[in-house]
């Protein structure tokens, strides 16, 4: 049975306080609706100062389907780890991570804009000493322990929920990424598919004497809408699907690597490429994959048009957990 997930980043290039209120609180109901039907995962993510209102506080968000959910888990994916103080985010995931009674998986990435650490005041080119504090900091708080910090000591409380700690992937398509996860025990989650990395990954924990995984995505893992109509939904709303393809476009340079790349231009080779699909209840039932991940927001996606996705996305994926309630 393949692992579900639903996936809001609550992009609205026309947003009014209005528009993206109402959506804010449709997302966190459709995670709620999600969170019956046996859904396993929301994903959400972090981006900094997008003109379309790109979500910039994932943790918040989190806490917000966690108060309206009972079993989901959600997956933050990615944080851009070096523009967080250590402390606090080490505070705000352990809460979380008491909130949900262990629900939340943190993804740790450097990000791939330069703009945002310029808009943080942040020094790019330190980034990886940076995600190196970060990492060991928040391992060493989660322990409630005191520890030294930047040439002081510190304790944080409360401890996590979850242990030894809570879910932390080290996400990444570099080396330095995977030796980083490998030096610290934790698992390492790429941004595409590489297999090439997921060795060197093994290879360096075996020189470490770690333990750990790899979480690798598919070769291709297709952002999903469904529609009984297809042709219907491609001409009224590709648009949508169009604009967030061509966000992440213009901010991926040619060495970025990523499970979401796309080329098109217009949304008829948006179509062809198949990184986003619509696709009808009986072709998701059909599709072999791991994982099927839903959008059902994407590039600010009407809302009404976003449930009828999900509750046939629902229909067709519904687990027998789900049937039984739980």
């Amino acid at each position: 049975m393949a692992f579900t997930v639903v996936r809001f980043n609550l992009v609205d290039p026309a947003a009014t306080p209005a528009s993206l209120s109402a959506r804010y609180r449709a997302a966190v109901e459709m995670a709620a609706y999600a969170d019956e039907h046996g859904v396993d995962s929301v994903q959400t993510e972090e981006h900094h100062g997008a003109e379309n209102s790109w979500l910039p506080s994932p943790f918040v968000f989190a806490g917000a389907v966690f108060g309206a959910t009972r079993r989901i888990a959600v997956t933050v994916s990615a944080v851009i780890g070096p523009l967080h103080d250590p402390l606090r985010l080490a505070e705000d995931i352990a809460v979380l991570d008491l909130l949900s009674a262990g629900r939340l998986v943190t993804v740790a990435g450097i990000g791939y804009r330069p703009e945002e650490y310029e808009r943080a005041g942040v020094e790019w080119g330190r980034r990886g000493r940076l995600q190196d504090e970060l990492l060991e900091t928040l391992m060493a708080a989660w322990t409630g322990e005191p520890f030294r910090f930047r040439g002081r000591t510190v304790r944080v409380t409360p401890r996590p929920y979850t242990r030894p700690h809570p879910m932390l992937l080290v996400g990444g398509s570099s080396r330095a990424a995977a030796r980083r996860a490998a030096r610290l025990g934790l698992p390492l989650f790429p941004s595409a598919h590489l297999p090439e990395l997921e060795a060197y990954y093994h290879r360096q924990r075996a020189e470490h004497g770690t333990d750990g995984f790899c979480m690798m995505p598919e070769r291709r893992t297709p952002l999903l809408h469904v529609s009984e109509d297809p042709e219907r939904t491609w001409a009224l709303y590709g648009g949508h699907l169009l604009h967030e393809a061509r966000t992440y476009a213009s901010w991926q340079s040619a060495d970025i690597r990523s499970a979401v790349r796309s080329a098109a231009t217009t949304v008829a080779e948006l179509r062809e490429e198949e990184v986003y699909r619509i696709v009808t209840p009986r072709e998701l039932k059909a599709l072999e994959a791991d994982s099927l991940v839903l959008h059902p927001l994407c590039g600010g996606m009407p809302v009404e048009e976003g449930w009828r996705s999900l509750r046939l996305f629902c229909a067709a994926v519904e687990t027998p957990a789900a049937r039984i309630g739980g």
